[in-house]
């Protein structure tokens, strides 16, 4: 039903997608989803919280592979592992609309916990410099931008500047 959740939301958002349209995606009736979930709000929570252990588990995977590398080097497959998960685009939109409703209490608190896992987890597995790591999620960021509003195959100047050296799988 998570999954389920995290896909609905990833396509309507949190404040466009009713409980009834998760649980038809999930076939469970409604009843169901709010006998787990009381609160829209929970359930979109419970979704945003597997997309930061996806997330997780992705860069885990990544530096795990790349054990004992420099922390540039380090960071470069941790990026490069979360580029090719967010062609996954659940992934991707959930994140856009957590941040779109992030002054829901619940949510906002929920995105921040998520971004400090992940926060922590680059830092010390990478052992880069804070500087090194706020320069990671900016990037991050950029990606996000250019992924969601399709810049990667816009040719016109501007996007080029933004896309210059960004490619994603």
């Amino acid at each position: 039903m998570i999954r389920s959740a995290l896909t609905v939301f990833a396509k309507a958002g949190y404040l466009g997608t009713p409980i009834t349209t998760v649980a038809k995606h999930s076939k469970i009736s409604p009843a169901y989803v709010f006998k787990l979930f009381p609160a829209k709000e929970s359930l979109f929570v419970a979704a945003l919280d597997q997309a930061f252990d996806q997330i997780h588990a992705a860069l885990a995977h990544s530096a795990d592979e790349c054990a004992n590398q420099t922390p540039e080097l380090m960071l470069e497959r941790m990026g490069a592992a979360y580029a090719a998960l967010i062609a996954n685009r659940d992934l991707l939109m959930i994140q856009v609309h957590a941040l779109s409703v992030a002054d829901v209490p619940q949510i906002g608190a929920a995105f921040r916990k998520g971004l400090e896992k992940i926060a922590k987890f680059v830092k010390s597995r990478s052992g880069a410099s804070d500087e090194a790591v706020q320069r990671f999620f900016a990037y991050g960021q950029l990606c996000h931008l250019i992924t969601t509003v399709s810049l990667e195959d816009n040719r016109s100047t501007w996007a080029r500047m933004l896309t210059a050296g960004i490619r994603h799988p």
